[in-house]
């Protein structure tokens, strides 16, 4: 293949493809907070791989260790045996992440992405409590089978199941309907009358910042409240730490500054390290009643993932990774913020925390087009939201001041040709 022609693409591969369809090249090479198509083309990556990359590509500390470890003939494929590596990034993630934050998890393989983390959180939390029902929240997003589907709020996603999604109620997130609804007081409304229809639930699910659902932050203050309701009626926590964990939001776990302690943590995407499979669901110890063999997978570990996410961890050994995390945090926030104020036709709003931030627009079709126009300048920017409606600032906590300003240039230039193509007024 010599140049950029999707055709094969189109002719060989399902019509499920998605992003694709959204970043239209056949991608090369890729380092640090760039990628390069096979035309030498370079993009500022503003999207780390929907948050499996927030080292950037290519590390250069993990890509040794990993190429040492294959070159020794390291196990490959072992299943949930035990390995040298694996024993390595059980030490170090329990001597880095978990004790400095007093916290007290049994670590569990589920299986290598995101949705098998969540499945498993949900199967534990209802085999613990003996109920049925899961409480989880408007707009959030938890994974593609059917357990993970079923806690999504996005009807389109919803769809494409086939069969209808039971045992589940939606309660609204923080500030769904407005400011001026309670919403943790509506939900315990719920649960206090016994003519609701609402059963105590096994568990409560949540993001504390929702990625797909539209850059929704949750307030602190209502994630401590919705910890307390748990408490009160012994209703397991969990929180999916999938895409706003390991470093987005600014600390390690994403619910940190909220002061909370979830039952059940679940991590995939960036636990990684270099964009490898690999998914953990932390469980506190006294929940640990699964049997052997209960929940399983032929991938569930991957050792080549072990190799390169214990070397990830050495980001965390000091404070001044989460430090250079804040600084990029409060230039991304000023940058958005500025954007909304200087082209009042979008009538946005700036969404999200740390390096998940983003500026959601109720023009219809704005936010994508103006993603697509990024990426025609050389920038990979997505959206999100349940219509599209937020494009979004995603990229790797590793990214310098130089590749920051590089990719403003490139966002505000494209925002400021489609608001005056379009000749938008200001709403």
């Amino acid at each position: 293949m010599v140049n950029n022609d999707l055709k094969i693409f189109e002719e060989l591969e399902s019509s499920v493809r998605s992003y694709v369809r959204s970043f239209p090249t056949v991608f090369k090479k890729a380092k640090g907070y760039k990628m390069w198509d096979i035309n030498g083309k370079e993009y500022i990556d503003f999207f780390a791989g929907a948050g499996a990359l927030n080292y950037g590509h290519n590390d250069e500390k993990m890509k040794k260790k990993l190429l040492e470890y294959i070159a020794q003939d390291g196990i490959v494929h072992s299943l949930d045996m035990a390995t040298e590596a694996k024993a390595n990034f059980l030490e170090k993630f329990n001597e880095v992440i978990l004790k400095p934050r007093n916290m007290n998890y049994k670590v569990m393989f589920p299986g290598p992405t995101g949705t098998n983390t969540v499945e498993s959180a949900l199967k534990l939390a209802r085999k613990v409590t003996g109920r049925t029902n899961v409480i989880s929240f408007t707009n959030g997003f938890h994974g593609m089978t059917i357990g993970s589907l079923s806690v999504t709020g996005n009807s389109a996603k919803r769809q494409g199941a086939g069969i209808p999604l039971q045992h589940v109620v939606t309660m609204p997130y923080d500030n769904f309907v407005s400011n001026n609804l309670d919403t943790v007081e509506y939900l315990e409304r719920f649960l206090e009358d016994n003519g609701s229809g609402v059963d105590i639930p096994a568990a409560m699910i949540l993001e504390t910042v929702q990625g797909e659902g539209g850059i929704n932050a949750a307030k602190f203050e209502w994630l401590k409240r919705i910890e307390e309701v748990c408490k009160r009626w012994g209703i397991l926590l969990i929180i999916d730490d999938v895409q706003a964990g390991v470093g987005r939001t600014g600390t390690f776990f994403s619910f940190e500054k909220a002061g909370i302690n979830p039952d059940i943590v679940c991590l995939s995407k960036s636990i990684g390290g270099n964009g490898l499979p690999l998914a953990l669901t932390l469980i506190k110890p006294e929940l640990d009643i699964w049997n052997p063999g209960e929940h399983n997978g032929t991938f569930r570990g991957n050792n080549f993932a072990f190799i390169t996410a214990t070397e990830s961890l050495t980001y965390w050994e000091t404070d001044e990774f989460e430090k250079s995390i804040e600084e990029k945090s409060v230039k991304i926030t000023e940058f958005l913020n500025n954007i909304v104020e200087k082209y009042p036709e979008l009538n946005g709003k700036v969404k999200g925390r740390g390096l998940m931030q983003g500026i959601s627009t109720p023009i219809e079709g704005l936010a994508s087009e103006i993603a697509a126009k990024a990426f025609e300048n050389g920038l990979i920017m997505e959206t999100a939201g349940p219509e599209d409606e937020v494009f979004k600032l995603f990229p790797p906590l590793t990214i310098d001041n130089e590749g920051l300003e590089k990719g403003f240039k490139i966002i505000e230039e494209s925002v400021r040709s489609l608001v005056a193509s379009k000749q938008l007024v200001g709403q």
